[in-house]
């Protein structure tokens, strides 16, 4: 019941809310109507990577406020301006060109795919099982999960689902160090006998996000490069997740050292909430007419403020160094917890993009113990996420970068305590 109104929310809600009202946030924490503490180890919805209220940010988001709160992207601002000529200069050198047209990571990853079929006037996208292109109507049709696809008739045509690299259950059932990267190879046969005979591009979250954090072997990427290249399909990589020193690095195709064709970012950029989205292309990729892909809100100058100062702030050699080393320390931690719970089947990522795979004693994925282990972090005040939109059977781990070795030690001791009351009550054990 609200305080003032004396109505429930969840009566006017068209969703599902919880009980919780928040009403504070501060660095890795928020707190509650009633005054608990909580440690957002999901970042809002993976995008506060500054965490909540960070004060350059805010500073930056007021001063625009006393001069220009929103300008149409047929001109230029100064905000607008700088966060282009950064991303230009912090992406792989091959990218030169920026897109801000967009607000969020679908519509970007929308807009990257068109652009990547008007060049090349073809049609169909390869995504990988287990993708999240995003959730418009078009986008929902381009993931590799047929569960967000069902409840909607009409998809765009030519969608064309892959394997993963999803070594830890491999679909061609190979090891990583003798499979000689089969599940790029064998992509030929999905385009031969499964496509319309006319891609334009494949689109593909270096670390899969919603799908699991499903970390690729080495050379993966790499291997799916040539592939691209060699037969003319343009590479997108998703970085709406894994982009702004969230591996450690400044995007995952710095880490895992390969250059797209383009990249998309949204959710972090502004490291504040507040909506913006880039896609940053190649040279070639230029000339599709900006009335084929523009959205109300893109290019929206006060979030460009607020991604001036973030982009600024993340690209320091320390503040990636930071979530190297709290990533090792969460990553070490919950590896070391596998010897006492067998239930904790896989630990893996890559800086602060983890994820811990939970599984039942037969080695079947349970989703059941991931929801009870997520529920049992939440009664220890720690903020997580199940993947596949709460129905998978993997924690997804996603603190703020800003996120302090103290507080990395203590998302494992939470992780422990929240699995010993996982283990003790599980039926199976």
């Amino acid at each position: 019941m609200h305080p003032v109104t004396g109505v429930d929310p969840k009566d006017d809600a068209y969703y599902e809310l919880g009980d919780v009202r928040l009403v504070r946030g501060e660095g890795v924490r928020m707190w509650d109507s009633d005054g608990r503490e909580y440690l957002d180890c999901v970042s809002g919805t993976f995008n506060l990577v500054l965490g909540h209220n960070h004060p350059a940010v805010v500073a930056a988001i007021k001063g625009q406020v006393d001069d220009l709160v929103f300008a149409s992207s047929s001109f230029q601002t100064d905000p607008t301006n700088r966060v282009m000529r950064q991303l230009v200069e912090l992406t792989p050198p091959n990218l030169t060109k920026v897109n801000l047209r967009s607000s969020g990571g679908s519509t970007a990853n929308e807009g990257a795919i068109k652009i990547a079929q008007w060049h090349t006037g073809r049609r169909d996208v390869i995504v990988p099982f287990r993708g999240h292109v995003g959730q418009t109507v078009a986008a929902a049709g381009w993931n590799g999960s047929a569960r967000i696809r069902a409840p909607f008739q009409q998809h765009m045509p030519g969608a064309l689902h892959v394997p993963d690299p999803y070594c830890h259950r491999c679909f061609y059932k190979q090891e990583p160090d003798s499979c000689g990267k089969l599940c790029v190879d064998r992509i030929d046969d999905f385009i031969t006998y499964a496509s319309t005979g006319s891609v334009a591009a494949m689109i593909i979250e270096p670390i899969s996000g919603v799908g699991g954090n499903v970390v690729p072997p080495p050379g993966y990427l790499q291997r799916l490069k040539e592939f691209c290249v060699e037969r003319e399909i343009v590479l997108i990589f998703d970085e709406n997740q894994t982009g702004l020193g969230r591996t450690g690095s400044l995007f995952a195709a710095d880490h895992f050292g390969v250059a797209p064709n383009m990249i998309t970012v949204s959710k972090g950029l502004t490291g504040s909430g507040l909506p913006l989205a880039a896609i940053i292309t190649e040279e070639a990729l230029v000339g599709m007419p900006r009335n084929l892909h523009g959205f109300t809100y893109g290019s929206h100058t006060l979030s460009a403020a607020a991604a001036v100062v973030t982009l600024d702030i993340v690209r320091q050699p320390e503040f990636l160094a930071n979530v190297r080393a709290t990533g090792k320390v969460i990553l070490d931690g919950l590896t070391a917890l596998k010897e006492k719970f067998e239930f904790l089947d896989d630990v893996r990522g890559v800086g602060l993009m983890l994820g811990v795979e939970l599984a039942e004693p037969d080695g079947a994925k349970s989703p059941r113990l991931a929801t009870a282990l997520s529920k049992a972090l939440g009664d220890l005040g720690v903020i997580t996420r199940v993947s596949e939109h709460g129905l998978g059977n993997v924690i997804e781990l996603r603190p703020p970068l800003i996120l302090t070795v103290a507080d990395a030690h203590l998302v494992v001791d939470r992780f422990a305590e929240a699995m010993e009351t996982v283990w003790t009550s599980s039926p199976s054990r």
